[in-house]
């Protein structure tokens, strides 16, 4: 939308407020709301708010901020009452003297895509799957139903309240292809279709607001967390790439036996050697490696495949007739990261393998679950970082990172993630009590 379209859809939706979205360094969404009448003056100007509060922004010395509202995400929020509606739009984060704010997570992401433009790419789309779990509360983790992948049965309690949060997306302009129970008990996936990058970051943030809405209004709760249930699947949010050029599909090849460009075999190569350095973005919190465990269907070793599940990248078969479906798709990300931040770290390691030309190893089509330690070492074969102790070491020192966010983000991001491994190592947890108490 232009100025001019939001401002006329605010009087013909009946509008009187509009949250104003952002994001912080870790990608908790932030807002803040003003009345109909303010919106003119705040998408010529902006709207000032204290950033030393917002975490990762700057210090209180340094702390005015100004949001600028970005009229093409003005949607109408249909989960509230339609009469004085309420809408949002997302925001990019200024200076006080107009420049952007280089801890602005949206900012980071359309750096990259700059990059990738200057590189001759017009479109970098994504299409990340994000599950979540449905639980009985907050401060409750017990879920609703026992139901398996794909079930729709009375065991999938929550189908009815998936069909609405379908309905609420779609009203919204988010495009989605499916939706179904998951492997776990009351574990979900609602697919959305291939998008920009930065308006599909947009949508994962409201994904996860509207999902989140839709189950509380029915008295469940859902969560994102990434291993909310022990012995069950944790959550994934496996992300499907692609690159455009001119409007043509640049992963596409149809003389190559995988119907694969040298693009996207240099892009894919450079996100597996950066893999590990990228774990601290794409899995970004303590709990995180609680899912990247093997016996549940997590991605740990870095290698890739065309129908093996079991690696980190995938190459899924295409049909001769999808030539703009070409793409791969990396399974190691959970939906409790950062949007912006994830996209642009793979974009900036698959633009450095084009660059570079680096060359792709071999396909590992065995099952890699089934290979003993030494097995994986003699082919090669790393793992991902056990702990996100590990991985914020490994992402501290990678200069990938450092280009990609900037040396405020990353240095931000590093301290923030140190702080909660630090805090973390020092917490007694139920298993430590109920294993050593009585022994030790």
């Amino acid at each position: 939308m232009s100025t001019e379209e939001v401002l006329a859809s605010i009087r013909d939706r009946d509008v009187k407020f509009v949250r104003l979205w952002f994001t912080d360094i870790l990608g908790q969404l932030k807002s803040f709301a003003t009345t109909s009448e303010n919106v003119a003056s705040a998408l010529e100007r902006g709207m000032r708010f204290d950033g030393s509060s917002v975490t990762g922004f700057n210090a209180i010395e340094e702390s005015d901020m100004v949001a600028m509202p970005d009229p093409a995400t003005f949607t109408v929020l249909p989960y509230r009452p339609q009469e004085q509606a309420v809408a949002r739009m997302f925001c990019n984060i200024l200076l006080p003297g107009g420049q952007p704010y280089e801890g602005d997570s949206r900012y980071v992401l359309r750096r990259a895509l700059a990059r990738a433009e200057r590189m001759g790419f017009d479109l970098f789309a994504v299409s990340p799957d994000l599950e979540y779990f449905y639980v009985k509360g907050q401060d409750d983790p017990t879920p609703l139903d026992t139901g398996g992948y794909f079930d729709l049965t009375t065991l999938d309690a929550a189908s009815d309240v998936r069909r609405e949060t379908v309905i609420a997306l779609q009203a919204m302009g988010i495009r989605t292809q499916y939706s179904h129970h998951e492997v776990g008990p009351s574990q979900h996936e609602i697919d959305m279709r291939y998008d920009d990058a930065l308006a599909m970051a947009d949508n994962v943030m409201t994904y996860r607001t509207v999902v989140k809405e839709i189950a509380h209004k029915h008295g469940y709760y859902a969560t994102f967390m990434p291993k909310p249930i022990s012995n069950a699947n944790g959550n994934g949010m496996h992300t499907h790439q692609s690159l455009f050029r001119d409007g043509e599909n640049a992963f596409h090849d149809p003389s190559d036996e995988l119907f694969l460009s040298a693009t996207a075999k240099q892009f894919i190569a450079d996100q597996l050697r950066a893999a590990r350095e990228m774990s601290v973005v794409f899995a970004q919190w303590v709990n995180s490696y609680k899912r990247l465990v093997p016996g549940y269907e997590s991605p740990l070793h870095v290698a890739w495949s065309r129908r093996n599940r079991s690696a980190l990248m995938r190459v899924p078969v295409l049909r001769p007739d999808r030539v703009q479906s070409a793409r791969v798709e990396i399974r190691c990300p959970d939906p409790a990261c950062n949007p912006y931040l994830t996209f642009a770290a793979l974009l900036h390691a698959g633009l450095d393998g084009i660059e570079h030309g680096y060359e792709l190893p071999d396909a590992m089509d065995t099952n890699l679950y089934d290979l003993t330690h030494e097995e994986r070492e003699r082919v090669g074969i790393e793992s991902l970082p056990e702990s996100l102790g590990e991985a914020v070491e490994i992402g501290a020192e990678s200069e990938l990172l450092l280009r990609a966010f900037g040396e405020h983000v990353h240095e931000r991001l590093v301290d923030l993630k140190r702080r909660e491994w630090s805090e973390n190592r020092g917490q007694v947890t139920p298993w430590e009590i109920d294993r050593y108490l009585n022994i030790l």
